[in-house]
């Protein structure tokens, strides 16, 4: 029988419906069918955190009408002909208070609108708008000149490229060249003429019309394009706001839009879940701790989206901390990797009148599946299950588990599950049943919090399980473990080869201040001992231990376990050449450092991408 929310979450109010596209159903003149808080009673959907610059919710809708008017003139558009895959319209930029804006317009027309990440290379996004079939592209200053090389090589022309507004701030002193058309540029070009037909759609085609074109690494480690229907859209809007109805505040507050509007994290979950419930977003187009700061105190945010890179930077800056009213803050949700026990109470320490919440979503459920209610709080674990949520877990001999604390792979339904990837039936085949159910790649368990409530943790990806002499060791479990020790900052673990074993496993760790001038050998002993004591003996670290500066992590925050895996295999090869053999129990314990690229972003960072994959 599947796993399904705990008792305290009440049901969805209704099922979500499947008639309007996703800029009707958040702007519309429905708002209590719906159950969206009233416009005129609402947060500024977006507000610039560094300019402090916003539009009234009315004024966004306003907005959206013009906009879309003005597109379908360009373009030669309207809404209730052609095909969505024939109306794509790209955004590649940084966070603004525009992005949605565009992507709503897109919906009103009929369209589809496909996010790419800011943090893309040249061929990326060229690879992307090929992919998607994209017939226009809207970016800021800073990427201009790559997106017109982009767009030219798929064949859009220049004057389908738009700019959104970005603060001066990260400009780079660039500014709009006269013959792009900027986003307000085109809504007073819309202002001025007749307000095109709306949008009709018979029941269902909600459910079947494309509204994202989202990049994943897909279930299986491979990049895909997720197709992300305007139900699916509208279902996690909804179950977001019925999950937290029973402690959420019932009047709108400010939150944190750090996390990239590029990626379904920040696309569906901090922009649509929280302008449904009337919640305004404070939105921040780079990373930078005080800006960050800065706009807490400024603008009284409640809640916070965050990973744990982020939550490292603030830890590390207490001083910082210190000169700003945070008292705004009541909870943080945390997504994308799990934070060390030292973490939590160095946070816990800072602020504690902060609740932590960890969450667990993938871009094809679109996107969140389990998060921590705020009275029910267990370290490590994801928290419980969405309403409109069902979960089986199947073991390796394909059979169902039914039991908790049993690890098995994770199956989900829910009418957010994502329509399937775009031009790869055999993937969508292999990862979506007929029925409905997404395999998620990722091996879990199920349980019981000392309340009594289900709770999802996470045991790690099914492709990433270490075989030690055929016996499967999960990383995630020594790496939830190693995060109890007090020496332990950061961790990952990851196998390197072994003529007997086949695979050992291999700690990468990262150590808190006062540890790291300690013996490394000593230290090494002292956390094999400690893993040693508390695993079966398969799983020990027998294939040691590096001390680290940082970990190499992907731009969402997760943990580039290829990347070690490489750093790994290296040192090996280069102990075979200094004629050191392949003693793995005694491998050099040297500092290594994050590679220059990534050390260069993390010096820059403005790009957050959230995903339950580990690549």
């Amino acid at each position: 029988m599947p796993f399904t929310s705990p008792s305290f979450v009440p049901p969805l109010a209704f099922d979500p419906p499947d008639s309007i596209p996703v800029s009707e159903f958040f702007f519309g003149e429905h708002e209590r069918q719906y159950g969206r808080h009233p416009l005129s009673e609402s947060k500024p959907p977006f507000t610039c955190g560094i300019t402090g610059k916003s539009y009234s919710a009315p004024e966004v809708k306003s907005r959206v009408e013009w906009l879309a008017t003005a597109l379908a003139a360009e373009l030669g558009w309207t809404p209730n002909e052609g095909s969505d895959f024939d109306k794509v319209v790209a955004i590649y930029s940084i966070n603004t208070i525009d992005t949605l804006t565009v992507s709503w317009a897109t919906h009103r027309v009929g369209g589809t609108s496909a996010p790419i990440s800011p943090a893309y290379a040249a061929e990326d996004v060229r690879s992307q708008l090929a992919a998607v079939g994209a017939k226009a592209v809207f970016t800021c200053v800073t990427l201009l000149s790559m997106t017109l090389d982009a767009a030219a090589a798929v064949g859009i022309p220049p004057s389908h490229v738009y700019l959104l507004e970005i603060p001066q701030q990260v400009s780079a002193g660039l500014s709009a060249p006269p013959h792009i058309k900027t986003v307000d540029q085109l809504i007073h070009g819309g202002k001025g003429r007749n307000i095109i037909e709306t949008v009709q759609w018979s029941g269902g085609r909600g459910a079947e019309q494309v509204a994202y074109l989202c990049a994943s690494s897909g279930t299986s480690g491979f990049p895909k394009t997720v197709k992300i229907s305007h139900r699916n859209v509208i279902a996690n809007a909804m179950q977001t706001k019925t999950y937290e109805s029973q402690w959420h505040t019932k009047e709108p507050e400010f939150c944190l839009g750090l996390l990239p509007q590029s990626h379904s994290f920040g696309l569906i979950l901090v922009c649509h879940g929280n302008i449904y419930r009337g919640d305004g977003v404070i939105v921040m187009p780079r990373f930078d701790v005080q800006e960050m700061l800065e706009a807490i105190d400024r603008f009284r945010l409640a809640r916070l989206y965050l990973i744990p890179p982020l939550i490292h930077a603030m830890i590390k800056t207490p001083d910082l901390l210190s000169k700003y009213d945070l008292s705004s803050v009541s909870t943080i949700v945390v997504g994308a990797a799990s934070l060390s026990a030292a973490t939590v109470e160095t946070l816990a320490r800072l602020q504690p009148t902060w609740n932590i919440l960890q969450g667990y979503g993938l871009t094809e459920a679109a996107v969140v599946v389990a998060c921590t209610a705020s009275h029910d709080i267990e370290f490590g674990s994801c928290g419980s299950l969405y309403p409109g949520y069902e979960a089986r877990l199947i073991g390796q001999d394909g059979n169902e588990i039914n039991e908790y604390n049993e690890p098995g792979e994770l199956f989900v339904r829910s009418p957010s599950v994502m329509l399937g990837y775009l031009g790869d039936g055999a993937a969508t085949q292999e990862n979506l049943t007929a029925d409905g159910w997404l395999r998620t790649g990722d091996l879990v368990m199920m349980k019981k919090s000392r309340n009594g409530h289900t709770h999802l943790y996470i045991v790690d990806r099914v492709k990433e399980l270490i075989k030690v002499q055929g016996l499967q060791v999960a990383p995630a479990e020594l790496e939830a473990l190693l995060r109890q020790h007090p020496a332990v900052e950061d961790v990952s673990v990851v196998p390197i080869e072994d003529e007997v074993a086949g695979e050992l496993p291999l700690a990468f760790v990262v150590r808190i201040a006062p540890y790291i001038s300690r013996d490394e050998d000593d230290l090494e002993d002292e956390l094999r001992n400690f893993v040693k004591d508390r695993v079966a003996s398969f799983k020990q670290l027998r294939g040691g231990v590096r001390f680290v500066n940082s970990l190499p992590r992907s731009t969402a925050g997760k943990v580039l376990r290829k990347n070690l895996k490489e750093m790994a295999k290296q040192q090996q090869r280069e102990r075979v050449v200094n004629g050191h053999g392949k003693d793995t129990e005694t491998a050099g314990k040297e500092e290594l450092s994050v590679d220059a690229a990534f050390a260069k972003l993390i010096g820059k960072v403005e790009i957050i991408e959230f995903d339950s994959d580990e690549e």
